[in-house]
């Protein structure tokens, strides 16, 4: 059965189960000071977080950079070194998993070898006291739409990886949770299905309103799914919004390096004045100078950074910036040009459909920044955006 298929089946599940039981609400999550050691090691330092009801919360970073932990956290498979965990109105730091009103996805199935098909999806309901004829009720009525029915007495050995997802899908469905919290749980899927998947994830989310937090270090996925991201590294948040929002003023140097593909260029650059209270930057390309929005009493002293996107790198005939183009991308919907300017260092700029096939390799292009697009980071990596 197609991942699609059975992101179909859990909606309609829902639906049914949301019309007809008195469970089935929708709450919110908050993180107050959550900090978790192991050891000496801060692995997350005092972390606070509202996540809405009803959202769907990406937590966007690098390998490393706490999310899993974070999320695991919350469901209550990790403790919290200090801090707060509530979801709803209820402090749940030393609640048992079980107990928490939420259902996890992992990226890795986490079937109990040693139990039935049955028993993996019965254990949870039994942790938090639901009857027996209950919990036969959900099983089954589950294992009918994921067709896991003539499955229910084998061992997660016995099964393929398919089946072993739609049993880690159904063991989520049956306990009606209050949220979802989801691993990494598209990783393992090949590209043309993590798509596919992805759509059905956001339709399920606008069909249910449920509560949905999910961890990835795709921003694809993210920038997909997400109400709001929150950019995470080194285990602290760099910034919390809304997709585009994050994408077109990132908080931090970070965060615009993170998000985005290609990633944004950066270039060291000098103050060299102002213009009606605009700041103008001398760029290390031969005393080229550039126009931008930001105001330039806003900037604090110091070394400063240029960040440009692709997109904001224009060719144009008579631009200040002469490069070399050393290799060209051609993505089918866009084209970008990596060019080698006369310090070494690369600028990547997306050309223009109607130039596309004029650009080959060892061109000499000219460019020109966008000035209401470019951003400034200071030494601690803060931006600075135009109005």
């Amino acid at each position: 059965m197609g991942a699609t298929r059975i992101l179909f089946i859990i909606s309609t599940y829902y639906l049914r189960r949301y019309e007809t039981t008195p469970g089935g609400t929708v709450t919110g999550i908050r993180l107050s000071g959550v900090t978790k050691r192991y050891g000496d090691n801060e692995v997350i330092t005092g972390l606070d977080l509202d996540i809405h009801s009803g959202e769907f919360l990406v937590f966007l970073g690098p390998s490393g950079c706490g999310k899993s932990t974070l999320l695991r956290m919350i469901a209550g498979l990790e403790t919290v070194s200090e801090g707060q965990i509530s979801i709803g109105d209820r402090r749940v730091n030393e609640q048992a998993p079980g107990r928490r009103g939420v259902a996890m996805v992992f990226q890795h199935y986490a079937l109990y070898p040693h139990m039935t098909v049955y028993d993996n999806m019965a254990f949870g309901l039994r942790n938090t006291g639901v009857g027996a004829g209950e919990v036969e009720q959900r099983i089954n009525e589950a294992a009918r739409m994921l067709e896991l029915g003539a499955l229910l007495q084998r061992r997660p050995a016995q099964l393929s990886g398919g089946q072993r997802q739609r049993v880690a899908i159904g063991r989520a469905v049956v306990k009606e949770p209050e949220a979802f919290l989801f691993d990494e749980p598209l990783s393992n899927l090949d590209a043309a299905l993590r798509a596919r998947t992805r759509l059905e994830l956001a339709r399920i989310h606008r069909r249910l309103h449920s509560t949905m937090v999910f961890v990835t270090h795709d921003q694809v996925e993210a920038m997909t799914l997400a109400t709001r991201i929150v950019v995470m590294n080194r285990g602290r948040i760099e910034q919390i919004g809304a997709p585009l929002d994050i994408y077109k003023r990132p908080a931090t140097r970070f965060v615009a390096g993170f998000v985005g593909s290609p990633a944004m260029n950066f270039i060291d650059v000098e103050r060299a004045g102002e213009n009606g209270g605009r700041l103008i930057v001398a760029l290390p390309f031969e005393g080229v100078q550039a126009p931008t929005a930001i105001q330039a009493a806003s900037v604090p002293a110091g070394k400063l950074t240029l960040g440009v996107r692709a997109e904001h790198v224009l060719l144009d005939p008579q631009g200040p910036l002469a490069g070399r183009a050393e290799v060209i991308e051609r993505l089918g919907d866009r084209s970008l040009v990596h060019t080698t300017m006369p310090n070494g260092q690369l600028l990547v700029a997306e050309l223009p459909r109607a130039s596309d096939r004029e650009v080959g390799i060892g061109d000499t292009i000219r460019m020109t920044l966008d000035a209401a697009h470019v951003h400034l980071f200071d030494e601690i990596g803060k931006a600075w955006h135009g109005l």
